[in-house]
């Protein structure tokens, strides 16, 4: 990354005479890009999106920070910004869910969920949590072992007991034998 002198405007006064080379983009990002970001998340209800949201308004920040700075409010400018951002990105949504929906098959052309599926999910809700996440991300999301291990941040040895015991727990809430149920 370059150095925050890269970031910094010409020696200018601003509105409150303050110099704005004062100002770096790195100190104005860091200082208000948590309270844009709350905002967001308030008004979208989603925090990951609120983040994409905040980053995308200060990435168009720094292309434009030498004029941006001199602003009496330039987080003014990066908030509106950022609430442009998700209205386009819900009326983008709103719009293919809407073409989805048109071109949705009618129901008597989808099949439900077989019993079996139904079953199935039913006793993975009733699994703990890691040992849930294990058994999908094993059986269903083809991971291995110590790519589970390395993406939940535990020892294999962990992964192994929680897909042992999830299998288990399957298999009563299944109604099988778990003699036929073996370790990773």
């Amino acid at each position: 990354m370059m150095g925050a002198r890269a970031n910094e405007p010409p020696a200018t006064l601003t509105a409150g005479g303050l110099s704005a080379a004062a100002i770096t983009f790195d100190d104005f990002y860091h200082a208000h890009f948590r309270s844009v970001t709350a905002q967001l998340c308030a008004y979208t209800g989603d925090l990951a999106q609120a983040q994409d949201l905040a980053q995308e308004a200060f990435c168009r920040a720094v292309a434009r920070w030498e004029r941006l700075v001199r602003y009496d409010d330039p987080v003014a400018w990066v908030r509106r910004v950022a609430w442009n951002l998700a209205r386009s990105r819900w009326r983008r949504l709103r719009t293919a869910r809407n073409h989805l929906l048109r071109q949705r098959p009618t129901e008597a052309e989808v099949d439900g969920p077989t019993p079996d599926r139904v079953a199935i999910d039913a006793a993975l809700a009733k699994l703990p949590a890691n040992h849930r996440r294990a058994v999908i991300l094993h059986y269903l999301a083809d991971l291995s072992v110590n790519q589970i291990a390395i993406q939940e941040g535990v020892a294999e040895g962990t992964v192994k007991s929680w897909l042992h015991r999830g299998r288990v727990a399957l298999a009563g809430l299944l109604d099988e034998n778990t003699e036929g149920v073996c370790d990773v």
